[in-house]
């Protein structure tokens, strides 16, 4: 019988650390499905979806050990193989950087019971003033019920307050 984990990662950034992941989800008879990695702060940070034998757990378990003792913290947590219902919809903001965008756009889509599946955000320099701009780019998941204009209706109430422009599509 085959189960699914997610592995979390963090830990100083340096040359190896993906192999040394993969190495410890090999020994364990585990398959990397999916992965979000990346440096961030300037630590190695991310998730990988495993799939392997249930009796594969203790091994990578004992591997993801070795992996903490040079440096990297791994944690292990069951998957949940719900499959979520609804509209998706892609989702970008840009707008002058400033504390509270993210709070004040993940406030309406949750009143709206928006799932928020994969959000990537930065800030850069304006080409032409050199004011910070913040730029977001979302995948959501709109609940049965919830239809796009209400979403795009309660995003434009509060767009002119923090000062930002968005976009909402389909996905093709």
């Amino acid at each position: 019988m085959l189960t699914k984990v997610i592995l979390t990662v963090i830990g100083s950034d340096r040359p190896g650390l993906t192999e040394a992941l993969a190495a410890a989800v090999l020994a364990a008879d585990g398959n990397w499905l999916e992965s979000r990695l990346s440096r961030l702060g300037g630590k190695y940070v991310g998730s990988v979806l495993v799939e392997l034998p249930a009796d594969g757990l203790a091994a990578l378990r004992a591997a993801a050990g070795r992996i903490d003792a040079v440096g990297l913290k791994v944690e292990i947590v069951a998957a949940d193989g719900a499959v979520p219902q609804g509209q998706a919809m892609a989702f970008s903001l840009v707008g002058q950087d400033r504390p509270g965008i993210v709070r004040e756009v993940s406030a309406v889509l949750a009143r709206l019971a928006v799932n928020i599946e994969e959000l990537e955000t930065g800030t850069e320099d304006e080409a032409w003033s050199g004011n910070r701009l913040f730029r977001a780019e979302a995948r959501l998941l709109l609940p049965p019920g919830v239809e796009a204009g209400a979403v795009q209706d309660a995003l434009e109430a509060i767009s002119s307050e923090i000062m930002v422009d968005f976009k909402l599509a389909i996905p093709s």
